[in-house]
């Protein structure tokens, strides 16, 4: 149990730490309310599910062996950023009235899904700490996925707690028309972010 506690205290600041999964949630979060960005969190819960059943299978060594694999995959995720981002500006220029739907769709699962899935950074963060508090003695599998379940709890607590955070200090009760304007370019401009952050690192 020391082992995973030690892991458990060496990723929560990697969680902490800015990145596209945390702007991504932020956005959801000011476009709509607390539960898209809970819904969000689901989703890149289980994107770093897949990553994790690749990292215990040994499939993301392969991945990671292969450059030309591996950028493909890279660019896909800044490009899928840069869809979003430019959705939200754009509807920032649109002449169309702006209506704010109380209904929340599915559709935060799936970007929150595919933002995990697709960035790469997750896979590395996988394939550079878990093997070093994996015994190779031991089932590396079964210790693969207990970490990999640890870390996706962490993630789901943090990203959850933060939504409701980021809701309290951005959302208001009367949003208008120019107002949503100006969240769904902040949104954009979030995401963007994200995107020059997978650019450059």
């Amino acid at each position: 149990m020391s082992v995973f506690a030690l892991f458990a205290l060496t990723v929560i600041p990697l969680i902490f730490t800015p990145g596209p999964d945390m702007l991504f949630i932020l956005s959801q979060v000011m476009g709509k309310d607390a539960k898209a960005g809970m819904l969000a969190t689901v989703g890149i819960c289980l994107g770093y599910l897949v990553h994790s059943v690749l990292v215990a299978l040994g499939i993301a060594a392969i991945v990671v062996s292969f450059p030309v694999l591996f950028e493909s995959i890279r660019w896909l995720g800044i490009a899928y950023l840069l869809f979003l981002a430019f959705s939200l500006i754009k509807s920032v220029f649109s002449q169309n009235k702006i209506t704010i739907e109380k209904k929340l769709s599915s559709s935060p699962i799936k970007k929150g899904f595919f933002t995990a899935l697709l960035n790469p950074k997750g896979m590395l963060i996988y394939f550079a700490i878990l093997p070093q508090f994996i015994d190779k003695a031991g089932n590396t599998v079964n210790q693969g996925l207990i970490l990999s379940l640890i870390f996706i709890g962490l993630i789901f607590v943090v990203y959850g707690s933060l939504s409701i955070v980021f809701a309290k200090v951005t959302q208001k009760a009367d949003i208008d028309e120019r107002k949503q304007k100006w969240i769904d370019g902040a949104s954009g401009g979030l995401l963007m972010l994200a995107a020059t952050w997978l650019i450059m690192n």
